[in-house]
């Protein structure tokens, strides 16, 4: 997937035109306000509470799920809703479909390759996981520098501020901070800050879910909702763009390489877990804010779209989904980090500690930030994981088969379908343009 904003005409990001407001304008936004701010106080006293932050269960969720509604909770909604229109609800959750079988492959792994891979295993077994490996570690370099970046540009814009080489200097601080903190204080110091920027982010979006709901329950009240009518490209392309989407729903497979801190039934319980509550956000959201989409939402508004999107819903929308944005790609950061960290370290059998791991990873996401435009090279991170998605699938495939797979039809299908899958979306995706 890429993400190309160069002929975006950033001024024009307040001239979009928005889906008529037929319940009365100010009415709305002041009751949207109010839910807003009612509800995302609430969950998050819940969600921040310290005995809830320090459940291992929930540190071990969160790394996941933080990943998974990083960057996609903030593009997905407009990206869809200008390839799927008033579909794009369906749309996400088909991408989820994906997610969880890839998911139900890196679980399958946990528990079944991972202990033959302690041991001595194949040369093709351990050729395998070195190349998956070597893909995956590739993509979080790329998806960590691609998070921040993402974060210093919803920051700066919060503060009026909308330069390249101010955008590159904050993100680069940014990475190099947590990778300094991941170095000397551990994965313990990251999870922390990992789960705070979780359940603010988790709070902010429940609370733009409540305030979506009021006032269309609002707009029905009184006989004025209408669902927008949002046109789409033509099916093949639409088809090709969606099958380049699958990275907004990335991030289980942290739970792979998290071994050192959770035992395998709890990595494998956790990662379940996140995938049904990124699942439920996203369908629940973008399904809640289409009635706020308008054709042309990416071309007009760059990454930051939703802002432009949802701002008739409320004052304090703005200020808030920039909040939402930081925490997104910080907790999103940390969560890739944390397991590029694990992945080298596993990588290297040792020799390299996770710490260093950190290091490395930080240092190549600067080394991303300023050669290249992040929007440009995002595509190549987006088929780095499928294709470690796609290897994973065939690994597990394998092992499956030469256990004896007759007696696992279903599985044998599920993993064959997951290589198959992989390989469609390396040779046919297409790219999104803004």
């Amino acid at each position: 997937m890429q993400f190309a904003t160069g002929g975006v005409d950033r001024s024009k990001r307040g001239a979009i035109a928005y889906a008529p407001d037929n319940w009365s304008r100010a009415k709305g936004r002041q009751v949207g306000d109010w839910v807003l701010a009612l509800v995302t106080l609430g969950l998050a006293t819940a969600l921040l509470w310290p005995r809830l932050q320090a459940k291992g269960e929930w540190r071990a969720t969160v790394t996941p799920l933080a990943s998974i509604i990083g960057s996609g909770f903030l593009v997905a909604g407009p990206i869809l809703s200008d390839i799927a229109g008033r579909w794009a609800f369906v749309a996400v959750a088909g991408l989820c479909a994906l997610g969880y079988l890839y998911g139900h492959v890196i679980r399958h792994n946990i528990r079944v390759v991972e202990p033959l891979l302690a041991g001595r295993p194949a040369p093709a077994m351990r050729a395998i996981e070195w190349a998956s490996d070597l893909a995956l570690a590739l993509a979080y370099f790329i998806s960590v520098a691609y998070y921040l970046n993402l974060l210093a540009a919803f920051a700066l814009r919060g503060a009026g501020l909308d330069d390249d080489l101010w955008i590159k200097a904050l993100s680069t601080a940014v990475i190099g901070s947590l990778g300094l903190l991941g170095a000397l204080r551990g994965l313990g110091a990251l999870e922390r800050l990992e789960t705070f920027s979780v359940g603010l982010k988790l709070a902010v979006i429940g609370g733009l879910c409540a305030a979506l709901l009021a006032g269309q329950l609002g707009e029905v009240a009184t006989g004025r909702f209408a669902w927008p009518d949002l046109p789409t490209a033509g099916a093949l392309e639409d088809v090709r763009i969606w099958l380049g989407l699958l990275i907004l729903v990335q991030g289980f497979e942290t739970s792979r390489y998290l071994g050192d801190a959770y035992d395998r039934p709890t990595r494998i319980r956790t990662m379940r877990r996140a995938q049904w509550i990124a699942t439920a956000i996203y369908v629940g959201f973008i399904l809640l804010a289409t009635r706020h989409f308008t054709p042309g939402l990416v071309d007009l508004g760059g990454e930051t779209a939703i802002i432009d999107a949802l701002t008739g819903v409320g004052l304090l929308v703005a200020p808030l989904v920039i909040v939402a944005a930081i925490a997104s790609q910080l907790s999103a950061a940390v969560a890739d980090l944390n397991g590029a960290g694990g992945l080298i370290a596993e990588t290297s059998g040792k020799r390299v500690s996770v710490a260093i791991g950190y290091l490395v990873t930080a240092g190549a996401a600067i080394a991303a930030t300023w050669g290249a435009d992040i929007f440009e090279i995002i595509t190549y991170a987006s088929k780095a994981f499928v294709l470690y998605y796609g290897l994973q699938s065939l690994q597990a495939l394998l092992v499956t088969l030469k256990a004896g797979g007759r007696a696992h039809p279903s599985r044998l299908a599920l993993f064959a379908l997951g290589v198959m899958i992989a390989v469609a979306i390396i040779v046919f995706a297409a790219p999104v343009e803004a």
